[in-house]
């Protein structure tokens, strides 16, 4: 079974008028993770697809969506694959793919059979997916985290210390648009993505993961100087406009799965917002 939400597009003016309700709707993914379930949302912003799969016992296809209007789901699309969970299999045209947790693949336009599976129903993969367009197509890629090029950046007395995996990038997995990896935050370390930029050519996702019960992380978005927050829990993703800042901070340490989608690829493709225009 398959679900498909749509979020439209929300500019400015509109979102900084709206209550935190009405930020949750719209740029919020609660329940991104149900059992037996492939749950997507599509977003206006870019045409990016957000999903989650967990196959209990049995195996989930991944089928077209109505939104689609294509024979099968990624006719036109390309898709991205981050496992978040156990150790999971994915079967594409045939071949089958061993995941271990942040393992990842990449899969390309014209790529008519893909199938989910997790290797023990008591320790289930959970598979984020990401899917935007694309006019190209590009092979089936399998990677584990360590071949996804770890960067270190960031220092402890400012609390950002994370180590970033690209998995989806220009010098690494071949994509027509899609870019993708995961970002790691260090022991004691709350602060993601700060000094935090905007980058006004692409949108981008983030899903929060590895967050300890009980704990929260407040994700900023909006203007530099009209910030607005989100607060968010394990396992949920939320939407950034390409005008908006994207940065959170952690009651404890934590990982997400970032991903874009727009007219540039380059990683590096960003403006720095300075702390001290930030309101």
């Amino acid at each position: 079974m398959e679900t498909t939400q749509v979020r439209v597009e929300s500019g400015r003016t509109e979102v900084v008028r709206m209550s935190n309700g009405e930020l949750r709707k719209n740029f919020l993914v609660e329940d991104l993770f149900a059992q037996d379930q492939i749950k997507w949302v599509y977003s206006h912003y870019d045409r990016m697809m957000i999903g989650g799969a967990a196959p209990g016992t049995a195996p989930l296809d991944l089928e077209t969506q109505p939104v689609l209007r294509t024979p099968y789901f990624l006719e036109r699309r390309e898709m991205g694959v981050v496992n978040l969970g156990g150790k999971g299999i994915v079967e594409v045209e045939g071949e089958d793919f061993g995941l271990e947790k942040l393992g990842g693949m990449y899969l390309g336009r014209g790529t008519r059979r893909v199938q989910f599976r997790s290797e023990s129903a008591s320790d289930p993969a959970l598979f984020y997916l990401l899917s935007a367009p694309a006019h190209q197509a590009y092979p089936t890629v399998c990677l584990t985290q360590a071949e996804a090029g770890p960067m270190t950046i960031g220092h402890p007395l400012t609390a950002n210390q994370r180590t970033i995996y690209k998995y989806i990038h220009p010098e690494g997995v071949q994509s027509c648009q899609l870019v993708m990896g995961v970002t790691v935050l260090s022991a004691g370390s709350v602060w993601n993505t700060m000094p935090t930029h905007v980058h006004d050519r692409r949108m981008e996702v983030y899903c929060y993961f590895d967050l300890p019960e009980h704990q929260r992380v407040l994700h900023l978005m909006g203007e530099p100087h009209e910030t607005r927050h989100l607060w968010l829990t394990n396992h949920q993703a939320v939407i950034s406009p390409p005008w908006s800042v994207h940065t959170g901070c952690g009651t404890s340490h934590y990982s997400f799965v970032w991903g874009m989608a727009g007219e540039n690829q380059d990683y590096t493709d960003q403006d720095p917002i300075d702390l001290s225009s930030l309101r």
